[in-house]
Formats: structure tokens, C-alpha cells, sequence
């Protein structure tokens, strides 16, 4: 039986390893893009679970966003490509280009290599940060929803998340017609870690678990497990139904860090002592942001903002239905704990 081979950027990533796990399970043959040769040993470490015979059905094509070399080599013979790949930021870069440019050139590089080689349909991994920041509202956000990329004091990393999104979708209705496209927007992704490489939203539950900080800004995040992103992808990958549709994932309501720091409390319990329940006032977020880099990453538009968004499209249309928040984060707790990475 002739095997589906599907390409997976960015393979060497939290999301995209979990997507092609997933794909590998489902009998998929897998090609994952990545950005050095070297980091083959390391993808195919992490996926080395007990009972997955992986063999020849994982290949690599290495490729990078910003260069067009290795692209028609990576989505050569693919009926699909998640392009899972983006660049992302621990802290705000000095100049936003350099975030935003490789999120939209890298996206539409590898869509043209994807209608070149003939692909049926690309999933892209956006974000929530396309869909809900740069403006208020009473409901919850949904897939009707964008991120205005002109909104005053939007940090770069929501502004190139909507405007490689936008593109996408430009190129979708334009250059790309005859290719389908469907697009995943997360929201914060916990979950097992399949390595020690940190996603930015496992490096919070490690801070919290480590004692940092101290006492929390009042930030909700929306939580979703990366073992239902990845379900979400493949989903979308497959159903007739999710040509051209964008589909939030979220497990439930937003939490605040101070409900995500007791959820790690409770259910970790002596392990987890470590973790901050105070919240900070927010004009003492603003007061020390005079002085602390970390605080001005918290002194945000977002401070004390209270927000929301539904998944019911995707559990309606595709079926999708999300672990629980507080699984999700537990998940992430455990697997740091086993990979010793908390301090």
C-alpha cells in the first residue's frame, strides 16, 4: 500500500512534533523540514515512543524560511503540508521586522512550493494572536475575528501572526487557486514536552513551578493541549468540510495566571509548592516596568483585560474535542518534572 506523504515544517518544534507523531500513528509518511541536518538525531529521539515503528516513513528535507533553497525538494510528492514553522521570539525583538518579515515571506515560500508540487491542501498553524488582540469585545472571540495589525502598542509577535495569516489567505484566493487551505489558531499550547526544547507557553509553567515570578500579573491566556492541536491539524488536513476555514483551538474559558497557578498547585500538589498564587495590582506592573524587562512584557494593553473565545466551530464541523485545561497544564508539569528540567 502506497503511503500519503505529508510535509511538516519547523519538525524540530512543540507543535510540529507532536504533529508528526500523530501523522505517524494515523499511518502517515512523514517529511519534516528542518533547519540543519544535525537536528535529525534529536527529531527522531523524541519521537521514539514504545510501540511506533517509525522505519523509512520519516524523512527530512532540510529548508529554511528564509531562503527559498530546499522548498521544491521538501513538498516534492506531497499530498499535504502543515506549515507548522514560524519564528517566535522569547523576548521582543529590537526591531519587528525581524519578526514579521520571516513569518510572511516564510509562509508564502512555502505555499508556492506547495501549489508547485501540486499539494491538495496546506494546513497553516496561525494563532490566536491573529484573531484576538488590537481591540475589545463582550463576546468571545471567534473565527469571524482579526487581530488589527494597526492597533496602537500590538507587539510584533500578534502583528506577524495576522499579516502572515492575511497573506496566506491572499495568496489562497490569488496565486494559489486550486490548492485548498485551512487554518489552525491556537491559543496558548501546554501539554507533554517530547523533548527539553521550551515552547514559550512551557516556559511559564516552568517559571511558576521554578517561583517565578513572585506574584502574578493579571494576564488570562487561553489553554489548549498539543496533543488536541495536533488532532485539530490532522482533522483539518482531511475533512472536505475545512477548505478554507479557520479554526480556533481552545480548551474551555480563559484563565488568569493566578487560576493557572492554582491548577498546577492542586494538582501537583507537593511538587508545586514552589508556585506563586499573589497577584500583582496592576499600576505596580506599570510602576516596575520602569526598571524590569520582565514586567514590561506584562505592561501590556492586555493587563487586566478579561477575554474569551469558543472552539464550537471545530468541535461542530470536525468533531474536535479538547482535553481539559487544567490536563493539559498538569501534562506539561509532569513531563518537565520527568525531563528534569525544573530547578
Amino acid at each position: 500500500m502506497t503511503r500519503e506523504t505529508v510535509l511538516v515544517t519547523g519538525g524540530s518544534g512543540f507543535v510540529a512534533g507532536h504533529c508528526i507523531l500523530a501523522l505517524l500513528q494515523a499511518g502517515y509518511a512523514v517529511r519534516a523540514s528542518l533547519r540543519s541536518p544535525e537536528r535529525e538525531a534529536a527529531l527522531r529521539a523524541a519521537l521514539a515512543v514504545p510501540g511506533l515503528d517509525i522505519g523509512e516513513r520519516l524523512q527530512v528535507a532540510v529548508a529554511d524560511l528564509l531562503a527559498d533553497d530546499g522548498w521544491d525538494q521538501a513538498a516534492a510528492g506531497c499530498s499535504f503540508v502543515l506549515h507548522v514553522a514560524s519564528p517566535l521570539f522569547t523576548a521582543a525583538p529590537k526591531n519587528e521586522e525581524d519578526l514579521i518579515r520571516p513569518a510572511r515571506e516564510g509562509t508564502l515560500r512555502v505555499l508556492r512550493a506547495a501549489c508547485r508540487a501540486g499539494v491538495r491542501r496546506v494546513v497553516l498553524t496561525s494563532s490566536f494572536a491573529a484573531v484576538g488582540y488590537g481591540r475589545s469585545l463582550r463576546r468571545p472571540y471567534d473565527e469571524r475575528d482579526w487581530t488589527d495589525p494597526a492597533a496602537p502598542g500590538l507587539a510584533a509577535y500578534p502583528k506577524s501572526k495576522a499579516l502572515a495569516e492575511r497573506a496566506a489567505w491572499e495568496f489562497a484566493d490569488g496565486e494559489g487557486q486550486g490548492m485548498e487551505l485551512a487554518v489552525v489558531n491556537p491559543v496558548g499550547i501546554f501539554g507533554p514536552l517530547l523533548s527539553s526544547d521550551l515552547s514559550p507557553s512551557t516556559m511559564l509553567v516552568k517559571g511558576l513551578l521554578e517561583g517565578r515570578p513572585p506574584a502574578l500579573p493579571q494576564l488570562m491566556f487561553g489553554v489548549v493541549d498539543v496533543r488536541d492541536v495536533a488532532d485539530l491539524h490532522l482533522r483539518a488536513m482531511v475533512d472536505p468540510a475545512a477548505a478554507g476555514e479557520r479554526f480556533l483551538a481552545v480548551a474551555g474559558d480563559f484563565m488568569t495566571m493566578q487560576e493557572i497557578a492554582l491548577a498546577l498547585k492542586a494538582g501537583l500538589a507537593e511538587r508545586a509548592h514552589r508556585v506563586p498564587t499573589r497577584v500583582l495590582p496592576n499600576w505596580l506592573v506599570h510602576a516596575v516596568a520602569r526598571f524590569s524587562a520582565t514586567a514590561r512584557l506584562a505592561a501590556t494593553p492586555e493587563l487586566g483585560r478579561r477575554k474569551n473565545a469558543t472552539s464550537a466551530k471545530a468541535q461542530t464541523m470536525l468533531g474536535w474535542q479538547p482535553r481539559p485545561a487544567a490536563e493539559a497544564l498538569l501534562a506539561t508539569g509532569e513531563s518537565l518534572f520527568r525531563l528534569g528540567l525544573v530547578k
